[in-house]
């Protein structure tokens, strides 16, 4: 007791400290957009030529510039004035940082990151750049340290102890690799706090059928922080839709896209426009990164969602010799307490992941060999995509991209679409038949490592018969090999090809439809064949009031229906008592209940029908009646399925509050098109992740690029610009990104003209 009370008297006092510091940050001022145009750092700049930016109303920049390389300083100059904090944030986390603002609370997080060492790449990475790339990355750089020096303290730069540090371009490339972050780490550390245990083969080949792994780190406090971090950090999910001309009303290709991560304000993406000798594209870019994820240029549309392929093993280094393994200590800063030492070991299969706290305790070393350790290169691969004149062009430039694994959807001017496999992956013959973990002394296990495969090798669709295509995180055909394990359940993909193939020609609007659908097919078929078991009860079924909206349900998530409450509160209730009466949460089970689509679509029924008819009948009556009384208070699937806009700091004790900015009723669920994950439900909560950004593009019209963000461009808490986004999201309206010099001077009003140092004169004049 003495122990819980001194942590919670420390939290009182640091929270009281970060307060005092941080008062900026729990009531930011109000402020206008002319206001943080004029905030901008815009004279003594190092630029050879002018720079144009005009700006909309929503702070979406279009940046036009005489060189490349003055086009890269004011990308970077916008990124630190729109999102300054959050890639300081990002930068700390990618380097182990994070106790530097949040004391002794992340240590042990701060020590997990430091194993897994997004940036231990970065140094070779930037060795072997083009010329191309070092430059605007150098210029990059330039820009984004001039708004760190000169421009503005962002409002919780107090809150955080947030200084000054100037950024380098390996903080950038570790940035990229946090961004990259493999999706099967989560899935791998879950299965590790298993391994041991009798039936833990079963499990494996239970989780292989299910095709997907626990998405967390179990124990709560800081290990559930990390895998917030590493689930919410990386690409993990996203849906991308590319329609040829002739499918097309328009006569262009259409592109759309929407990436799926975690719903925290700012958003981590932001839209910009621009233009250079090289470059002329609208698209997303990742704040920190110099480069257009997903976009639209005059000759393509791009985008695309994680390929969730196994970019990673686990290795057994026990049998490894001492000489092998290098051991570093290193130093954590702590804000408001002492520096911490820790121990960080690596060998030649890389870092022993199990010297951290945070990962369950194994009986011996074991090392992860990531892709990401290696020296790919994912920012010269993205900048020359963006240059691309055709679909082939588009393919080459991914030759050497790494991480993370995309499916990448392009559309050309032509009319062509294609999808293409954008990844650095070993050569693997099958999955691994005993578990993730491989042993480092067998050749048969390493040698997948010895040959990668990356774009060039990997399978390249184009122009499809049916004129589209679709991506959802889906299992990739047989044809293309042994890629990874774990992927979405193709409930997703299925629904955005039956809406694909239900127009005959298709118009943006259609795909911004599609985009918004809450309609899970497969909810609907597991509801009636749980229907069916119910209905067949001896005794007939019970709470036939409640049950009768499942009745014909189309699995429509829709947030005013009342068929989703019925059947997310019964499978809350049916799937553990399942679970236990099978018998897997013996022996204090960690993993608890199974709850993924894919493990519940491929096991709630099953597990039940193994079940004697004795056992399952009475577990079943039992499970329709709690749930009917436990579903009673909330009408509608919104009432308990909520979307809530808040800033990442909501997560500080005591304050985090304050930085709530509205909680709405909401539709979709874990695998429908607008996805907005949940686990099993007995009660109202927060998506905490899914759809969170969205991309129509028509290449008939090069002005026809449409972007919304779950959010707002600009991170300045009390910006108009902060979440004024929001509103447009959640009734499907878009914000307008022209390629077009005549309409981007018609709709962005707002002018910001950067001026270059003024130079020496020369001798004599």
């Amino acid at each position: 007791m003495r122990r819980n009370g001194g942590a919670g008297g420390l939290i009182g006092l640091l929270a009281l400290a970060l307060g005092l510091f941080g008062c900026t940050a729990l009531a930011p001022p109000e402020t206008t957009v002319a206001a943080r145009l004029a905030a901008l750092p815009a004279r003594g700049l190092a630029l050879e030529r002018p720079v144009a930016i005009r700006w909309n109303d929503h702070l979406v920049p279009w940046i036009e510039a005489e060189t490349d390389g003055d086009l890269a300083f004011a990308l970077g100059l916008v990124h630190g004035h729109l999102r300054g904090a959050q890639i300081q944030l990002l930068r700390l986390v990618a380097r182990g940082r994070l106790s530097e603002v949040a004391g002794p609370f992340t240590t042990d997080i701060d020590h997990s990151l430091r194993i897994l060492d997004f940036g231990r790449a970065a140094p070779e990475v930037v060795r072997r750049w083009p010329e191309e790339t070092r430059t605007f990355v150098a210029r990059f750089v330039d820009g984004l340290n001039h708004s760190v020096r000169h421009g503005p303290r962002p409002p919780e730069a107090g809150l955080l102890g947030l200084d000054r540090e100037p950024f380098t371009a390996e903080d950038l490339v570790a940035i990229g690799r946090l961004a990259g972050t493999d999706i099967n780490w989560l899935a791998y550390f879950s299965l590790l706090a298993e391994r041991g245990r009798p039936d833990f083969a079963r499990l494996w080949q239970r989780t292989l059928q299910a095709g997907a792994g626990q998405s967390r780190l179990e124990g709560g406090g800081q290990a559930a922080l990390l895998g917030d971090i590493l689930s919410g950090a990386s690409r993990s999910g996203s849906n991308s839709m590319a329609v040829a001309a002739r499918r097309s009303a328009t006569g262009g290709a259409l592109m759309a896209n929407d990436p799926h991560l975690g719903l925290n304000l700012p958003n981590l993406w932001l839209v910009a426009g621009l233009r250079a000798p090289s470059f002329h594209a609208v698209g997303m870019m990742v704040p920190g990164l110099p480069f257009l994820a997903i976009g639209r240029s005059p000759n393509i549309a791009w985008g695309g969602t994680n390929l969730r392929a196994a970019a990673s093993d686990l290795f057994d280094v026990a049998a490894l010799p001492a000489t092998e393994v290098r051991t570093t200590e290193v130093r954590i800063a702590r804000r408001l307490w002492p520096d911490a030492t820790r121990t960080v070991r690596t060998t030649p299969f890389g870092p022993i992941v199990t010297d951290s706290p945070l990962v369950p305790e194994q009986p011996g070393p074991l090392a992860l060999r990531w892709v990401g350790h290696e020296p790919t290169d994912e920012i010269t691969a993205l900048l020359r995509a963006a240059r691309a004149r055709d679909v082939a062009e588009f393919r080459d430039a991914f030759a050497g991209f790494g991480v993370s694994p995309q499916n990448m959807l392009v559309a050309d001017r032509a009319g062509s679409i294609a999808h293409l496999y954008a990844a650095t992956l070993p050569d693997r013959p099958g999955p691994p038949p005993d578990g993730p973990v491989l042993d480092a002394a067998d050749p048969a296990a390493t040698r997948p490592w010895v040959r990668l495969r990356d774009a060039r090798d990997l399978p390249f669709t184009r122009d499809p018969e049916d004129g589209v295509l679709a991506s959802a995180n889906d299992r990739p055909p047989p044809e293309a090999g042994t890629l990874g394990w774990f992927f979405s359940d193709d409930d997703r993909v299925r629904r955005l090809r039956v809406r694909l193939a239900a127009v005959p020609r298709l118009a943006p609007a259609d795909l911004a439809l599609i985009q918004a659908d809450t309609r899970s097919e497969k909810a609907a078929a597991l509801a009636a064949r749980l229907l069916d078991r119910i209905d067949r009860l001896p005794g007939g079924p019970p709470e036939p009031a409640f049950l009768a909206p499942l009745r014909g349900w189309d699995g429509d998530y829709r947030a005013e229906a009342r068929a989703p409450v019925v059947f997310e509160f019964l499978l809350a209730r049916l799937v553990p008592a399942v679970r236990a009466a099978g018998g897997r949460e013996a022996n204090g089970n960690p993993r608890g209940p199974e709850s993924g689509w894919n493990f519940l679509t491929a096991f709630a029924l099953a597990d039940l029908d193994a079940l004697p008819a004795e056992r399952s009948g009475p577990l079943l009556r039992a499970a329709v009646a709690a749930a009917a009384q436990a579903a009673a208070p909330y009408p509608a699937w919104g009432d308990v399925h909520r979307l809530r806009a808040a800033h990442w700091l909501v997560n500080l004790p005591v304050v985090g509050g304050r930085f709530v900015a509205g909680r709405w009723p909401v539709g979709g669920s874990r695998e429908t098109p607008m996805k907005t994950s949940h686990g099993l439900v007995d009660g109202p909560h927060d998506a905490t992740f899914g759809s969170m950004a969205r991309h129509v593009s028509d290449m008939a019209d090069p002005d026809a690029n449409w972007f919304t963000l779950f959010g707002g461009q600009d991170g300045w808490l009390g910006s108009p610009a902060y979440a004024d986004q929001i509103a447009l999201w959640r009734t499907g309206r878009a914000i307008r990104v022209p390629l077009q010099a005549a309409t981007v001077a018609a709709e962005f009003p707002h002018r910001t003209r950067l001026e270059p140092a003024l130079r020496a004169a020369a001798p004599g004049i």
